[in-house]
């Protein structure tokens, strides 16, 4: 069917590393509390039986480097620095051999987060929607295919705003690793290339404001950077 009421945007598409190619990206899945001390700074303990997941919408992506208005409706502007996940082949309750082949590779990003709305929205027990998913909070880096990035685990992710780092942990503080996401995962969706699974930010959260620069980094993958403009 073309005969559309309106027109609609494109997939948003990240670029990968070193190739003319481009990852357009269809979904954003993202992991809940999968760093332990995070989890204790947010006052509340990691579920160790499952991951848990929320989603932002494709049209969320920001390349890194932008600059974006800081966010209506919050008074509590904070970053998370993640490593993400590019989903190349389709799995469907994947086994972890099948999960680590449809992984693509790995990006740095940047979960952006209106605070005050989610924190408000879990006291009440509803969902997160308003807190996480919103224009612009999705950024992220150019994506590293894996066979360049090696066994995930060893690596440094740390996030510095301005000349001060706020965040800093290793890959292996993770709670769950990336194949044993996407195999857990798999199992409630059909996920297909261009899903994206940013996998939880370590300790070290907080707010920034209208002029800062935020710059955050994993050992071995392009830095994704941000810097927060005028609210609109």
């Amino acid at each position: 069917m073309t005969n559309r009421l309106f027109a609609s945007p494109d997939y948003p598409a990240v670029p990968i590393a070193g190739e003319s190619a481009t990852y357009p990206v269809h979904r954003i899945f993202c992991v809940g509390r999968n760093y332990a001390d995070h989890a204790k700074e947010m006052g509340v303990e990691v579920d160790r039986e499952a991951p848990f997941y929320f989603l932002k919408d494709a049209q969320a992506i920001v390349p890194t480097g932008a600059t974006v208005p800081y966010p209506c409706g919050t008074e509590n502007y904070h970053y998370e620095m993640e490593l993400v996940i590019a989903i190349l082949k389709p799995i469907y309750k994947g086994s972890p051999e099948e999960a680590a082949e449809a992984i693509l590779g790995y990006a740095t990003g940047l979960d952006m987060t209106r605070r005050d709305i989610q924190l408000a929205a879990r006291a009440k027990q509803r969902p997160w929607d308003l807190g996480k998913n919103f224009e612009k909070s999705a950024v992220i880096a150019s994506i590293v295919r894996k066979a360049a990035v090696g066994e995930i685990g060893p690596q440094r992710i740390w996030l510095s705003v301005g000349e001060t780092v706020k965040q800093d942990a290793l890959l292996s503080d993770l709670v769950w690793t990336p194949i044993e996401i996407v195999s857990h995962l798999s199992g409630y969706y059909h996920l297909e290339p261009g899903d994206l699974i940013y996998t939880g930010t370590p300790a070290g959260v907080g707010a920034v404001t209208t002029g800062d620069h935020i710059r955050g980094e994993i050992t071995g993958l392009p830095a994704v950077e941000l810097y927060v403009g005028e609210a609109e």
